[in-house]
């Protein structure tokens, strides 16, 4: 179904088929219910970076190491902070991005970082990693490894994380597919809804859905709307075996083990902590070009 994703560069960064939680909301029955958060995180606004390009990657394991444990413990342990929690992820990314450029740190990372924060550290990097395997399907927006002319894409600011967490709970209490799901699907197709741009397949939209399968389970609504194509992911998941057979049901979104372990992936993670959410939905798009990876801010279209 997928036809957006831009190979993983500067780590999952890059992908757009690639790949959330706000402070509002009701609890799912996936939240966990003892907090065992650490204490509040008492990094001011003044000690981060500006903007996503202010962020400078670390540069070896232990660095890797030592961000990841900064911006996780904050991500996990504060409410969501419209001035603070985009420029953890934006750390948390580049930190990620450092590592899937350099795999061989991984084990060194893992020893590094406190033992709570092994498993979300683990399962972040395999997911990205994931999404550069080669049965990975229809790549989204299949990009070139070195792309001779910019993505025919408008870069958009996407919504607030507590909008989009209630579209993923009405889908979840409609349909009953885990909103962490939902959540990792929007993540990995277009950035939760930053990139709106031509497939070369044909797909479309934020969840990224080929027409004829729209008019199946779109309900009649608007393939470019984030709500209605959460509503219709869910309503396509169901049909296909989910929530009983997520695995059967995400094969049936898009036929590729590789794409499967990468929304697996990503959606244990905030099953494992539900404000994980809020480190992916800061994540900026990057594409690899010749001269590097080149960061498309929000708000950035194609130069004509």
């Amino acid at each position: 179904m997928s036809n957006v994703t831009v190979r993983a560069r500067l780590a999952l960064a890059v992908t757009a088929t690639a790949f959330v939680v706000a402070c509002s909301g009701g609890v799912s029955t996936h939240d966990r219910a003892v907090d065992t958060r650490a204490p509040r995180s008492e990094i001011s606004s003044s000690q981060l970076p500006a903007s996503p390009a202010d962020v400078v990657a670390p540069r070896d394991a232990d660095a890797v190491a030592a961000t990841l444990t900064r911006v996780e413990r904050a991500i996990r342990a504060n409410e969501y902070d419209a001035a603070r929690s985009p420029a953890w992820g934006w750390q948390q990314q580049v930190a990620y991005g450092a590592l899937a450029a350099h795999p061989e740190w991984l084990e060194r990372v893992l020893v590094a970082v406190p033992a709570d924060l092994r498993r979300p550290v683990r399962a972040t990097h395999a997911a990205g990693a994931a999404l550069s395997a080669p049965d990975l399907g229809h790549a989204p927006v299949d990009l070139p490894d070195e792309p001779a002319e910019y993505p025919d894409w408008t870069i958009r600011t996407p919504r607030p994380p507590d909008e989009l967490l209630r579209m993923y709970r009405e889908a979840e209490a409609t349909f009953a597919i885990p909103w962490q799901y939902l959540a990792a699907i929007h993540f990995v197709e277009t950035k939760t809804g930053r990139i709106h741009g031509n497939s070369t397949t044909g797909a479309q939209g934020p969840m990224q859905f080929m027409p004829s399968t729209w008019a199946a389970y779109g309900a009649g609504g608007d393939i470019h709307d984030d709500h209605d194509a959460i509503l219709a992911a869910a309503r396509s998941l169901s049909a296909s075996g989910g929530p009983a057979d997520m695995r059967q049901a995400l094969l049936a979104y898009n036929p590729s083990d590789a794409y499967v372990a990468a929304i697996t992936g990503y959606a244990e993670v905030m099953i494992d902590e539900p404000r994980a959410f809020h480190g992916f939905h800061a994540w900026q798009v990057f594409i690899g070009t010749a001269h590097g990876d080149e960061l498309l801010p929000e708000g950035w279209t194609r130069p004509s």
